[in-house]
């Protein structure tokens, strides 16, 4: 049943976005006054996107791209790329916002999470990570600000951060993200969320079962070699590893999590202790 994003007595002219309940709204220029659309509307999925990124698809798919909709908007001489990105879950869409941060630079609270630069600005909100390019060279950050607040009002989805994001300590934490394959460069685990500290490394990876979790245990401890059972969660173990350092890793239900600890004096176990208590119990 389609549905009016942004609802009420608007018309689809005024509104300038029309979406399924299941499917990514499609930006319109007339969002803003004085915006005209340049060209045809775009849609492309992980099959084609090739074609409109070239080098950079990969980037959107090592997140589970499925669908982008966009729409080039012009004002004089001035041009804005505006796509907007499905990417199936919150998880791999705040991944995909991660991986364009300008860390550098401020976030905003635009959805759940954006950045205005000079002549870009990104949002994620939900499932669905926005992006505006401009041309020609120049400042269009008040530009900006007007387009990321009108799309934040019709771009469907949650502005909460992803749950994940509060479970790691935020206490001398450098970056927290999204890794969508091989955590801590080691391929059993294939896609979770990383937080560097001044100290080492923490994770946590969600399995499909608890029982491919307890597989992935299994195969970290061959891959370790010696280590030394821990009470923490459903199992855990401790190892030392010549290029991860001291670990502790442990098992809670679907969740595989731990620390990696690089500096001497630092005990990866009362740290994982503490990152098991906030990773929530599933079956």
């Amino acid at each position: 049943m389609m549905r009016l994003v942004c609802g009420l007595v608007l018309s689809l002219a005024a509104c300038g976005v029309l979406a399924a309940a299941d499917e990514a709204p499609v930006p319109a220029c007339n969002l803003v006054p004085g915006w005209s659309q340049a060209g045809p509307a775009r849609t492309y999925v992980s099959d084609n996107l090739f074609e409109y990124m070239d080098g950079n698809a990969e980037g959107y798919l090592i997140y589970g791209f499925l669908k982008m909709q966009g729409v080039t908007c012009k004002k004089g001489d001035v041009t804005f790329v505006i796509d907007l990105s499905d990417f199936g879950d919150a998880d791999l869409a705040y991944g995909m916002f991660t991986s364009n941060v300008d860390g550098r630079q401020p976030t905003q609270k635009i959805g759940a999470n954006g950045q205005i630069v000079p002549r870009r600005a990104f949002f994620v909100k939900g499932r669905y990570f926005l992006e505006i390019a401009a041309n020609p060279e120049g400042d269009y950050t008040s530009v900006l600000k007007e387009w990321t607040a009108a799309l934040d009002k019709v771009v469907p989805g949650s502005t909460e951060l992803p749950p994940a994001l509060a479970w790691f300590p935020a206490e001398q934490r450098q970056s927290l993200r999204l890794v969508p394959e091989s955590v801590l460069g080691l391929r059993v685990l294939k896609r979770g969320y990383a937080a560097q500290y001044d100290y080492g490394k923490a994770f946590v990876v969600l399995e499909a079962t608890p029982q491919s979790a307890a597989s992935v245990m299994e195969q970290l401890r061959k891959r370790f070699g010696a280590t030394t059972p821990t009470a923490i969660g459903d199992e855990a173990f401790q190892a030392t590893d010549q290029y991860l350092g001291r670990l502790c890793v442990f098992r809670k239900g679907r969740y595989v999590g731990g620390y990696a600890i690089s500096q001497a004096g630092t005990d990866p176990v009362p740290l994982s202790k503490t990152l098991a208590e906030k990773v929530p119990t599933t079956n």
